[in-house]
C-alpha cells in the first residue's frame, strides 16, 4: 500500500478476527519500529509482543477493561528504557516517551499498510501492566496496541482542516 493511503486508511480498530498475523508480516511491522528515529539515535525502547491468550486476557483489566484488545492475535507494548534516553529535550526533559511514541506510530502505520488494524491504548494502569508483563523498574510502558485483521469495515473519523491546525512563521 502506498504511504499516504496507509495514513488515510489507518483508524482505531476495536474488533478483530482471530486470524493469526503471519510471522513475516509481524517482523516487517516490528522492523518499521526498529527503524524509527530517536533523540541522539539512542533507541531507548523495548517492544513486548504478546500472543499468549492467558497473558492477553490478564491485560484486559490492566487496560481499563477494554476487552477488544484480547480479541487481536497480537498485542504490542512499547516500553521506554528510561536510563538509555537522551535527557536534553527542550533543555530539561527526557525524550524517552516521545521516542517510543514515534516508534509505535511507525509500527501502527506499517500495520495499516499490511491491511492490519491497531488501536492506540493509552488508558491503562501502569502498575498492573508492569505486573502482567514482568516489566522491571527503570522501564516504562508507554502504550500498547492490539494488532490484527479488523472484523468489520472501518471508516475514518472526521479530522480538523489544515487551516485549523497549521500556522506559519509564528503561533497564531
Amino acid at each position: 500500500m502506498e504511504f499516504y493511503e496507509a495514513v488515510r486508511r489507518r483508524v482505531s480498530v476495536r474488533a478483530y478476527r482471530p486470524d493469526p498475523v503471519p510471522e513475516e508480516v509481524l517482523n516487517r511491522i516490528l522492523e518499521a519500529g526498529r527503524l524509527a528515529p530517536s533523540a541522539k539515535n539512542y533507541q531507548p525502547w523495548k517492544f513486548i509482543v504478546i500472543r499468549d491468550e492467558k497473558v492477553k486476557e490478564e491485560l484486559v483489566p490492566a487496560c481499563r477493561n477494554q476487552a477488544f484488545i484480547a480479541q487481536a492475535p497480537v498485542i504490542i507494548c512499547g516500553c521506554a528504557l528510561l536510563d538509555q534516553a537522551w535527557k536534553g529535550m527542550g533543555g530539561y526533559w527526557s525524550a524517552a516517551e516521545v521516542d517510543v511514541t514515534i516508534a509505535l506510530e511507525h509500527i501502527i502505520l506499517a500495520a495499516a499498510a499490511e491491511g492490519l488494524g491497531t488501536c492506540w491504548i493509552g488508558a491503562f494502569k501502569e502498575e498492573d501492566v508492569r505486573r502482567v508483563l514482568g516489566i522491571p523498574e527503570g522501564v516504562k510502558p508507554v502504550a500498547l496496541t492490539p494488532v490484527g485483521y479488523p472484523s468489520q469495515e472501518t471508516t475514518p473519523r472526521p479530522r480538523k482542516s489544515l487551516s485549523e491546525i497549521v500556522c506559519f512563521d509564528r503561533y497564531q
